[in-house]
């Protein structure tokens, strides 16, 4: 009798332990592709956020998950192949930022879990059914940046009282461009301003750009929000400063490396939160029954160095408004 007990506890220990040590087999790891818009060395905030966002979760890369990372250098003609690599790894979720990566990624696979870390409108440009039901294989956060592009025209207007023509760079190989220039038109045209737009949307296009906008010689340029023209931000900045035009970008990461000011959502805020959505789905989630979030954080930033370089004063109340002031 002794005998068979001895038997029957090994017998349970093998058996209990046959699902830990099928769980540690380096197949077993779950593997995720991240589809970065241009380089690690451009979106260092956006990267260590969602990586941050992971280790919150337990998740650490190369212990027990593995990120595929996949990288455009800016040029949005990449994102298929990409992508497509990806799909061969048969990676359980992609996370991708911008609508042109998230509409390649959705249009290479129906399956593969989607997760948004931010698209400028994610029902309006298709990628979503409504942002309560995603529906599909696609969920994340959208910045409805739509919304936000008046904005950055009013805040423009503020600073700069007399102005009355606004220069807006925009890429139009973007599907969301569309969306934000017609919530641009109507701002426009409620605060009186003249709209003069200036299309780029390959590198080898910029100094053509460029000398457009000189021509034209606006009061003041808004950029519409792309994250081409965003791994390209310091020929932007420089451009700017040489011709000593105030632009309100979308993304800090002008204002940082020189540029003037900027209104938008916190963008590493939303890929920290990303990360709670691939941590759902690799637990079992559907996409289609994740909500798709919207930015919870805004933030002004203005640089009061960049101000004084081009002879542009910020009014009091505008500062006071602001998240963060470079001095």
């Amino acid at each position: 009798m002794n005998g068979k007990i001895v038997i029957w506890l090994l017998a349970t220990v093998l058996l209990g332990a046959v699902p830990f040590v099928d769980a540690q087999q380096p197949g077993k790891i779950p593997r995720i592709g991240y589809l970065g818009n241009s380089s690690p060395t451009l979106e260092p905030d956006l990267l260590e956020a969602f990586r941050q966002g992971l280790r919150n979760l337990g998740y650490v890369d190369g212990q027990n998950i593995i990120i595929e990372y996949r990288w455009a250098d800016g040029k949005y003609d990449r994102f298929p192949d990409l992508v497509a690599d990806l799909v061969r790894l048969n990676v359980g979720v992609i996370i991708a930022a911008g609508t042109p990566g998230i509409l390649a990624t959705k249009q290479a696979t129906k399956t593969i879990p989607i997760v948004m870390a931010v698209a400028g409108d994610a029902v309006g440009a298709g990628l979503v059914g409504s942002l309560a039901r995603p529906g599909g294989n696609v969920t994340g956060l959208t910045s409805l940046a739509g919304e936000l592009e008046g904005k950055r025209l009013e805040l423009l207007k503020e600073i700069v009282p007399k102005l009355s023509r606004v220069a807006v760079l925009l890429n139009p190989a973007n599907p969301f461009t569309a969306l934000a220039r017609k919530e641009t038109q109507v701002s426009a045209e409620a605060l009186h301003l003249k709209l003069e737009p200036v299309e780029v949307k390959a590198i080898e296009e910029f100094e053509t750009a460029f000398a457009r906008i000189a021509r034209q010689r606006p009061g003041a340029v808004v950029m519409l929000a792309d994250r081409f023209l965003l791994a390209n931000r310091a020929r932007i900045v420089d451009f700017a400063v040489e011709r000593r035009l105030p632009v309100m970008y979308p993304y800090r990461e002008f204002v940082d490396g020189g540029g003037f000011a900027s209104y938008g959502a916190n963008y590493p805020d939303m890929f920290r939160r990303a990360a709670t959505y691939v941590d759902k789905i690799l637990k079992g989630t559907k996409p289609a029954d994740l909500p798709v979030e919207q930015p919870t954080k805004f933030e002004l930033v203005i640089n009061l160095k960049a101000a004084k370089q081009i002879g542009v004063t910020i009014p009091p109340n505008v500062l006071a408004r602001a998240d963060k002031v470079i001095k």
